[in-house]
């Protein structure tokens, strides 16, 4: 029986990875930034002539500033970038960077503030159009790091998506007309720490993941009306985690990183299967790679931080028993090489852990194996965006808007780095559309383009 087990094994991974193979070419168009980390949810861009160095004045197209604050990513679509941001009427505290504990703030705001949208030109900067999503007294708290516009918005090329945590989701056509708008119940968060995880697409149909202390839920909201379709409730508590649509050669479920369980849903909200002995606290986006889809979780103050890596056609509780490294349906596990707020990336074959104190470590994709040893990054400082990777380099933002610059490969060499002005706090993660790279500072997005280039 075991022989078949295995035998069947393989080839549920070989078929999956020649149906991987042979749309890898559309995978890899990053004509449009759709959503968090792009299209795939992997912050990986085939294009050339992207730049590696920048500064303050090197390299950058233009900068806008955007009012308030707020760390979701910006997303694009043609020649339009969408961002959302939140101003307060009132005084914001100013967020300290590295700081965890202690940034606790358990009583919410008493001041008005404006949920905002924004539209600007992908080749000036300047901003066409602007929304105020909704405007009120905030119901629920957030730590003193984050923002009331944490989640990323997200794009069919039709209509965007703008997903408030704790407030609702709003509908725009891309001249910025509502077209419809759904309030949420805000619920309390772990320590009031707040919202994060960003929604995802998936033809019809609109998913988001609010996992929380008093109710959690996957909800699916009706693209075009904004009526819910499909609401699960999850025995989990707060996590941070975005979804991910896996669509592999068996079919196409929703993942979600939780800590007390991963669950993959079918897409009429059927549980297909579990996974348990995540760590604590859950945040990375789970992205698959040659057929297999890769799982962490790693909250600094565990000894427990799990990388996985997951084989399609799971079914049932696929949790690993005491001693084991790997089953039926994980074909390898790291038990503490996962990272805490960053995602890992795989590029050029080589999987890359950024850890929030500026460690790098690096693995095999295919069998977990250690390329390179937790390596300190030279006066790395904290970091929270998740890592990104184009030409042969991957980079890593730290909080400070220091962006190091990694060579692709099984050595650990820094090539260089690059800095912003003192003030650009770096927390969210890139957007890449062409030759240019949009970075998102606590005060304004930096378009970065080779200046040598027509």
């Amino acid at each position: 029986m075991k022989v078949i087990s295995k035998l069947r094994s393989q080839m549920i991974l070989c078929i999956s990875t020649l149906g991987i193979l042979l749309c890898y070419g559309s995978l890899h168009a990053q004509t449009n930034w759709p959503q968090f980390r792009g299209a795939q949810s992997r912050g990986i861009s085939s294009e050339i002539n992207l730049p590696s160095k920048w500064s303050a004045t090197e390299n950058i197209a233009w900068k806008s500033d955007i009012p308030g604050r707020g760390w979701s990513s910006p997303i694009v679509w043609g020649n339009q970038i969408f961002v959302t941001s939140v101003i307060n009427s009132g005084t914001t505290e100013e967020a300290k960077k590295g700081l965890y504990f202690g940034g606790e703030r358990p009583k919410p705001p008493t001041t008005v503030h404006q949920y905002k949208v924004y539209c600007l030109d992908l080749y000036t900067g300047k901003i066409i159009w602007e929304r105020l999503a909704h405007e009120g007294i905030p119901e629920t708290p957030i730590h003193i790091k984050s923002s009331y516009a944490s989640e990323t918005p997200v794009t069919d090329g039709e209509r965007l998506y703008c997903y408030f945590g704790n407030m609702g989701v709003f509908c725009y056509d891309f001249k910025g007309t509502p077209i419809w708008s759904q309030k949420l119940k805000p619920e309390k968060t772990r320590f009031g720490w707040g919202t994060a995880a960003s929604p995802v697409l998936h033809k019809n149909n609109l998913y988001i993941v609010n996992d929380n202390e008093s109710g959690s839920y996957l909800l699916a909201l009706d693209c075009k009306t904004g009526k819910e379709s499909l609401r699960i409730p999850r025995d989990e508590k707060s996590n941070w985690a975005t979804p991910y649509i896996w669509q592999n050669s068996f079919r196409t479920e929703i993942v979600t990183a939780g800590s007390g369980k991963v669950r993959s849903y079918s897409l009429e909200g059927k549980l297909l299967w579990s996974l348990e002995k995540m760590s604590s606290i859950t945040i990375a986006t789970p992205y698959e790679h040659n057929g297999l889809l890769y799982i962490s979780s790693g909250y600094v103050l565990d000894r427990s931080k799990p990388i996985y890596a997951i084989k399609p056609g799971a079914e049932g509780n696929i949790s690993l028993k005491q001693g084991e490294t790997s089953n039926e349906f994980i074909a390898w596990s790291q038990p503490n090489a996962g990272p805490y707020n960053p995602t890992s990336i795989i590029y050029k074959n080589f999987l890359y852990v950024l850890y929030d104190r500026g460690l790098v470590a690096c693995f095999n994709p295919v069998d977990g194996k250690e390329i390179y040893t937790a390596q300190r990054i030279p006066n790395g400082g904290s970091f929270t965006s998740s890592p990104w990777a184009y030409d042969d380099k991957i980079f890593f933002l730290n909080e400070d808007g220091t962006t190091f610059v990694l060579k692709a490969g099984k050595d650990f060499q820094i090539l260089h780095t690059n800095t912003l002005t003192p003030e650009d706090m770096g927390m969210a993660s890139p957007a890449i559309v062409g030759d240019r790279l949009l970075l998102r500072t606590s005060s304004k997005i930096y378009c970065i383009k080779n200046k040598d280039l027509k």
